[in-house]
């Protein structure tokens, strides 16, 4: 069984290319509302289940002793562009700790916001691990190992005791456990797990709602969300993807988005959790389906119109000629 074609892109009323994909959309008791493709299919989440990596820096009382409010659990939970309040938002956090960006283990590059990046380039200065966009959720485990007395040098290792917990709030979240058998390595040095979209649909319905989990878990779980929904510029910065969904429509939509064409969302007051991922990787067709996805499931029609549109890119050329479109395919 292949994907389905679910993105068309259009180049001067013709079609130019088609990215095929899947989407699970699950309620908090794990009935599939949507299913389209092969969501048993395990893949690699990425950066999309951030938001599930940040809840031991809640449950542990991390935050609370280092008094973190929802800017800093959001950019815990982020990928962000490397602009100057999200630099110096996971600073701060380093030095409640007691530390600074030399603890961070998730690598350097620069800023992903080009204008950021230039103004940085020509100031004659370089970029730091601050600016990689995982630097927020590497702060959140510095400060929660820290906060628990665990060593925190190593902390992106495999067996290293954060990542062992962190490994035992994903099992618990999906309902499904995950090993080194399904173990890759991501791009800022953690381990990330291959699992089925059906299976991170169903947690993130979950994290929504708190059925299903402990009134701890669950607590955490809602404090992680609300703060991403009130924040959301630092889940991912100006402009992003990301950040407008939630813009749209606040306190009604989380989203975070990961490598590799994934998207994971959920509506709170619908209780339905949302995982997919575009096959060849491309974040114009996994931005395009995730509108799609949310439009679909809205019952606010003013909404779901307003998604719809944010589905459909036009493409412009170096003139700012329109030339084209990214759309969802006719009837999805």
């Amino acid at each position: 069984m292949s994907n389905p074609v679910l993105v068309e892109v259009m180049r001067g009323g013709l079609l130019e290319s088609r990215h095929r994909g899947c989407v699970a959309v699950v309620d908090a008791d794990g009935n599939a509302v949507t299913s389209i493709g092969e969501t048993a299919r395990p893949v690699f989440p990425r950066s999309a289940i951030k938001s599930i990596q940040a809840l031991p820096l809640v449950e542990s009382g991390a935050a609370d002793a280092f008094g973190f409010g929802d800017e800093e659990l959001a950019l815990a939970c982020a990928s962000h562009s490397g602009e100057p309040a999200h630099v110096e938002r996971a600073a701060s956090m380093l030095a409640k700790a007691g530390l600074d960006y030399r603890a961070l283990e998730c690598g350097t590059h620069w800023p992903s916001r080009q204008p950021v990046l230039i103004e940085l380039a020509r100031s004659g200065k370089e970029p730091c691990a601050l600016h990689n966009n995982c630097s927020g959720k590497h702060s959140g485990f510095l400060c929660t190992a820290c906060h628990l007395g665990i060593e925190p040098a190593g902390y992106v290792g495999y067996d290293h005791p954060l990542q062992v917990a962190i490994r035992d709030v994903l099992e618990d979240v999906a309902g499904m456990p995950v090993g080194i058998d399904v173990c890759g390595t991501d791009g800022c040095s953690i381990p990330t797990y291959a699992m089925p979209l059906d299976r991170l649909a169903h947690g993130f319905a979950r994290m929504a709602t708190g059925v299903g989990l402990g009134e701890q878990r669950a607590a955490a779980a809602r404090r992680l969300f609300s703060a991403c929904m009130s924040k959301p510029y630092y889940v991912a910065g100006t402009g992003r993807f990301c950040t407008r969904l939630m813009e749209l429509a606040p306190g009604r939509i989380f989203a975070k988005t990961g490598a590799e064409g994934v998207f994971c969302a959920a509506l709170p007051h619908e209780g339905f959790g949302i995982a997919l991922k575009c096959d060849d990787g491309a974040g114009r067709a996994s931005e395009c389906m995730i509108a799609n996805t949310l439009a679909s499931l809205v019952s606010d029609a003013s909404l779901a119109e307003q998604l719809r549109a944010m589905g459909r890119t036009d493409l412009t050329n170096w003139n700012g000629i329109r030339v084209g479109e990214v759309r969802p395919v006719a009837g999805w």
